[in-house]
């Protein structure tokens, strides 16, 4: 039976986020210690561990099909496999930091500097757009400390909360790149595996759009329904049943998270009563 391959980070930021989309997805996988590779027991897919810097080699060569990895590393390594899809996890940011100490005005002031990095690639890249001419050091680990040591005047590191640069004197200066793990896949897949990867897909999609909403059932006078449903966004349209009491109807809807509570403050008063407010596990659209 054809399978495909995916292959995830064996341990590190992106390793359980990964792990809970495919069993949100409802792909069942067995996990054992110090485990490299293992296969979905209701699922065509098979899973490899690997360290999340050698997955784009893997999916270049077309050792794994597909893969989960942050977009910094697929950019940095520069190799020819194909982003699929974006999947609202691992967010961080690539980013310049310089001593607190050093008074900053602008880009120009990183001209002459150390740089240390563990993505020389993305900071030259983005040096040479702004002509600025720096010294790059390729460090991998423990960036943070090389301008308190000497190695450097300042770094360029993955950024997610801040907390790692201010515990080492450091400020945020600069963004390179934003970053999320993506879906990616090997350029040529077979026939048989782009269906498989199709049908992951149409699951993945289903599951992000559902934690993005939220689910919402009010009761409304019927003299304040006509302005109430209009006002609400819904997927297609909102959904309304009579209720016993025949001078109330019951609206049922979706909601964007990020708008959820200036939406609902709206609805109160626009007379809307006994708001319930459900999680979607699906959205299938």
């Amino acid at each position: 039976m054809d399978k495909l391959k995916i292959a995830i980070q064996k341990s590190g930021r992106l390793y359980e986020d990964s792990i809970k989309l495919l069993k949100d997805c409802s792909i069942e996988i067995n996990i054992g210690i110090d485990k490299l590779k293992t296969t979905a027991l209701n699922f065509p897919m098979e899973i490899l561990f690997l360290r999340d810097d050698d997955i784009p080699q893997y999916l270049e060569d077309g050792v794994a099909d597909i893969g989960i990895v942050g977009k910094n590393v697929l950019l940095e390594k520069r190799k020819k496999i194909q982003i699929k899809e974006t999947l609202g996890f691992g967010k961080c940011r690539l980013s310049i930091a310089v001593p607190k100490s050093l008074i900053y005005k602008n880009i120009n002031d990183l001209n002459g500097k150390r740089i240390a990095t563990s993505y020389p690639f993305l900071v030259r890249e983005f040096f040479e757009k702004k002509y600025i001419k720096a010294e790059i050091h390729e460090i991998s680990g423990a960036v943070e400390i090389a301008p308190g040591i000497g190695l450097a005047d300042c770094i360029c590191d993955l950024v997610s909360s801040g907390s790692t640069l201010f515990m080492n004197g450091l400020k945020e200066v600069e963004t390179i790149l934003q970053s999320e793990a993506v879906l990616a896949s090997h350029l040529h897949l077979g026939s048989p595996q782009n269906i498989i990867m199709d049908k992951l897909l149409f699951r993945i999609r289903a599951v992000k759009k559902a934690k993005n909403n939220k689910y919402i059932l009010l009761n409304v006078p019927n003299e304040r329904l006509e302005k109430i449903i209009s006002y609400l966004p819904g997927i297609k349209s909102p959904a309304i049943l009579p209720l016993a009491n025949s001078e109330c109807s019951s609206v049922h809807s979706v909601v964007n998270e990020n708008d959820f509570w200036g939406i609902v403050e709206n609805l109160k008063a626009l007379g809307a009563q006994d708001i319930l407010v459900l999680p979607i596990e699906k959205i299938i659209l």
